[in-house]
């Protein structure tokens, strides 16, 4: 289904034994210190800060069989999931389930639909067999039309396409036309010949054919189907943009009036295609990817229509594969979830089944979350914080001895006019034009939402952007920065220990949520993020020596983390994760700035035998603790463009001379890095 999920995979970690402070400190004795039993005393910081400050949490919190990887990002989130099903169940006793129409009936009942093994098993693949049929029963002259009915909330085939803000008009809503997605999600799965790739592809044969046999299809054409599957996405990996290109937005910007794309694309009929999904004709679209939409266009002629229909037909079952009977699901697992990422059982069923809700009605669950979970005090503090923050930020603008006085101007302008989104949003989404009917399959549920959802990002074609949108709901754990509305969020389901503690010392809390804070304001300076101005805006508001001086840091920074071995003969991407890279250092950089600035004295703010310095470096290093399975490292450092946490913390620590100072690391030691190597961006 094309759904929106506003599930990240980044969670939460259990309060631990905290250890009180001493008294005689600037703090209150209430706020509590660094938790020891996350250390690992064997381990010299000196050496590996990361094993030192997280190690013993790693050793408490093995990775266990439905986990690929599990981290304090992850046990934030497991927490949040119990708290969600607990509101979620709780709604089966709640009389406003039982009104029709009612959000806490569509919650409820679509829950109970996932939770219904019995019922989807019996009904196996009899709920998608009407998808099936028509592809088959279409005739190649309707391609365009069947195109346009599948994108309308079913699946994205070929191309896709979209409304979203014009990156150079960032008030107006423009159509977009983009790449289509791979069934592996990366095109180096296809392209690039090893051991660890030819195992998976065979493990992706199996899958395509085990979901065709499901279907119903023989062996003879099961071998067909794939065939035309991974021949098809083979020359879809060859043409798309790689990793790293995609990273540049002046690339991704290539306007094009309606007639234009008449013209540059004439095999592909956008007026049928566009009115089956119920657009009237526009002014012009942003194609992200003119390559890739030429090889579009002269290779569907060249298709034949079995090669077009069992694409076709595959691409629609797998993605509905996770709201079919237990046969699907577990072929799902096994290719995504064993193969590629190491699990080794999958989630159990209520995690799987109040996905659904919690993603196409998100709101409407954030509503509840937040009403129990979220008290005032959490968003007071946040509001003091981030404008710390911004006050740090802007003095690191002043110092830069890179950026020229009237680049810096703009930069501050820029700062000044960030949005800040803290909790939830003031106006919650209106649901009511999705209906759950628990007389019709989960699936056909699932699709009328969908296609609800695909409607709604359409309607807004050529409308003003709703910049009170919110773009995760309010118990997802996660953080966002948007170039295009220059604005930074941090919803509710983030702001809880590790990351944010009202009894924590102000050090910790600055270490963690304060570095949060830091990093998405670096986004917006990053090497996509700058070229975005105060409005949102792709505009070029440096001179041309401030984008040189920029570059070669940011060049050396890469370097850095290319040189980082992830698994044997595999290293980081350093181009691909530069980003999250700057942006974890800035964070850093400026956290660090707003708390010091923040206090009076912090010489004597000593919490268990720990500086305040060292508290806030070593919050920092705990929200990267976790465990991953070689598999998914491999998966990672192809689709993530995060860095490992252990780099997170090593190489980017490596480069901040108060770390250094704060834990006596001097050359010789394995931390240690010289002061003329050590790269400082924002």
């Amino acid at each position: 289904m094309k759904r929106i999920d506003h599930i990240y995979i980044d969670g939460m970690s259990a309060p631990g034994k905290y250890h009180a402070q001493e008294e005689g400190t600037h703090e209150s004795d209430s706020r509590h210190g660094i938790d020891m039993e996350n250390l690992d005393p064997t381990v010299s910081p000196k050496d590996d800060f990361y094993l030192y400050a997280c190690g013993g949490w790693m050793k408490r919190n093995p990775l266990t069989p439905e986990f690929s990887r599990f981290g304090t990002f992850d046990r934030l989130r497991e927490n949040a999931r119990v708290q969600l099903k607990q509101l979620i169940t709780g709604l089966a006793d709640d009389p406003e389930s039982k009104v029709r129409g009612s959000n806490a009936q569509k919650v409820s009942d679509l829950y109970a639909m996932g939770m219904d093994s019995e019922r989807l098993n019996r009904e196996g693949a009899a709920p998608v067999m009407p998808f099936v049929d028509r592809i088959e029963t279409s005739p190649r002259e309707e391609l365009f039309r069947l195109l346009g009915w599948m994108h309308n909330g079913l699946t994205g085939s070929f191309f896709s396409t979209g409304v979203g803000p014009d990156p150079k008009d960032s008030d107006t809503n423009i159509m977009h036309i983009g790449e289509v997605g791979l069934g592996l999600g990366d095109r180096d799965y296809y392209l690039e010949k090893n051991e660890s790739n030819d195992r998976i592809l065979h493990a992706y044969e199996k899958y395509v054919k085990r979901l065709m046999e499901l279907i119903g299809y023989d062996p003879e054409t099961q071998e067909r189907v794939w065939g035309n599957v991974i021949s098809l996405e083979t020359e879809f990996a060859r043409h798309k943009m790689t990793r790293e290109e995609r990273r540049d937005p002046l690339a991704r910007y290539n306007m094009r009036d309606f007639d234009r794309l008449l013209n540059d694309y004439p095999h592909i009929d956008w007026k049928t295609y566009f009115s089956t999904l119920g657009v009237e004709k526009f002014a012009q679209a942003n194609v992200g990817s003119p390559r890739f939409m030429e090889f579009i266009d002269s290779y569907l002629p060249s298709l034949t229509d079995r090669q077009i229909k069992d694409y076709l037909i595959y691409d629609v079952v797998s993605d509905s594969s996770g709201v079919l009977s237990e046969d699907f699901q577990d072929a799902n697992f096994e290719m995504f979830g064993k193969v590629m990422s190491g699990k080794e059982e999958p989630e159990p069923r209520w995690k799987r089944a109040m996905t659904i809700p919690n993603s196409m009605l998100g709101e409407a669950v954030g509503e509840l979350y937040v009403k129990k979970y979220f008290p005032d005090s959490n968003k007071t503090y946040m509001l003091k914080l981030v404008e710390n923050l911004r006050k740090a930020l802007g003095k690191h603008i002043d110092a830069l001895p890179w950026m020229s006085d009237a680049t810096k101007m703009h930069a501050h302008e820029k700062l000044a006019a960030l949005t800040v989104k803290i909790g939830y949003p003031d106006k919650w989404k209106d649901y009511s034009g999705i209906e759950i009917d628990p007389a019709k399959s989960y699936l056909e549920n699932v699709y009328q939402a969908s296609i609800w959802y695909t409607q709604d990002n359409y309607k807004k074609l050529g409308k003003p952007v709703d910049k009170q949108e919110w773009h995760m709901t309010p118990q997802t754990v996660n953080a966002y920065y948007s170039p295009s509305v220059n604005e930074i969020c941090f919803p509710a389901g983030i702001l809880q220990p590790p990351y944010f503690d009202l009894t924590a010392s102000d050090a910790q809390n600055y270490g963690a949520i304060g570095v949060v804070i830091g990093h998405e304001m670096t986004h917006g300076f990053d090497d996509q993020g700058r070229h975005f101005d105060m409005h949102g805006n792709l505009v070029d508001w440096w001179l041309p020596e401030d984008s040189e001086r920029f570059t070669k840091l940011a060049d050396r920074l890469e370097t850095q983390f290319n040189e980082v071995e992830v698994a044997p003969g595999v290293f980081a991407n350093g181009k691909f994760t530069l980003g999250e890279n700057i942006a974890d250092q800035g964070g850093l950089r400026i956290a660090l700035t707003a708390f010091l600035d923040s206090r009076d004295s912090v010489q004597t703010d000593e919490i268990g035998g720990f500086s305040a310095l060292q508290r806030f470096y070593l919050a920092y290093a705990g929200v990267w603790a976790g465990n991953i399975r070689p598999e998914e490292i491999l998966v990672r450092t192809k689709t993530d463009p995060h860095s490992l946490g252990r780099n997170r913390v090593n190489v980017t620590l490596r480069n901040i001379t108060p770390f250094m100072d704060a834990f006596g690391i001097s050359e010789g030691d394995r931390m240690y890095r010289p002061a003329d190597q050590r790269v400082v961006i924002w």
